[in-house]
């Protein structure tokens, strides 16, 4: 199956993005991973003009949407710098998980390859893909309301800015 990735023709569109851990382990329930993801795209909307409309984080994905002038360059950037942060936070805690993200070559795939990205081209996709989002931790039984679950825009707390889509 080839690996889905984000059209260089619609490099500054908006899309909905997910992006999961190798094997699917969970590896963000512990240590404050959360906040390792939670940093990396509050530096990204300051520093390279990423812009976040929804995302919620779980024990081992992630989904986002976001627009940026390089949305491209922002997935590259993004995995490479928490796939290294995580990896420190791995071999000081649990160094016995690094074999799990193991490649051929003596490194470590913290990530899968695909983003399985989805571009954004209508109000009503949008907002079901929202829904999708906010409500993921009360499919898996973490809360009750979207809005319990700390990691997520749907959170009026949420440490993370959330942008609003102007037409």
């Amino acid at each position: 199956m080839p690996s889905q990735r984000v059209s260089k023709e619609y490099n500054s569109a908006t899309y909905f993005l997910t992006l999961t851990v190798q094997h699917w382990y969970y590896i963000f329930d512990r240590h404050n991973r959360f906040q390792i993801l939670a940093d990396s795209l509050t530096y990204c909307q300051k520093n390279k003009q990423l812009k976040i409309y929804a995302y919620v984080f779980m024990l081992n994905h992630l989904h986002l949407i976001i627009s940026s002038p390089d949305v491209i360059g922002f997935i590259r950037d993004f995995k490479k710098f928490t796939s290294k942060e995580i990896q420190k936070s791995i071999a000081a805690f649990e160094p016995n998980v690094l074999k799990l993200f193991e490649d051929s070559e003596g490194g470590y795939d913290f990530w899968q390859p695909s983003n399985m990205p989805k571009l954004i081209e209508s109000e009503d996709f949008l907002q079901r893909k929202t829904e999708y989002i906010h409500h993921n931790p009360v499919r898996k039984q973490y809360v009750k309301n979207p809005e319990d679950w700390v990691w997520s825009s749907a959170n009026p707390d949420s440490q993370i800015k959330i942008d609003l889509i102007l037409d």
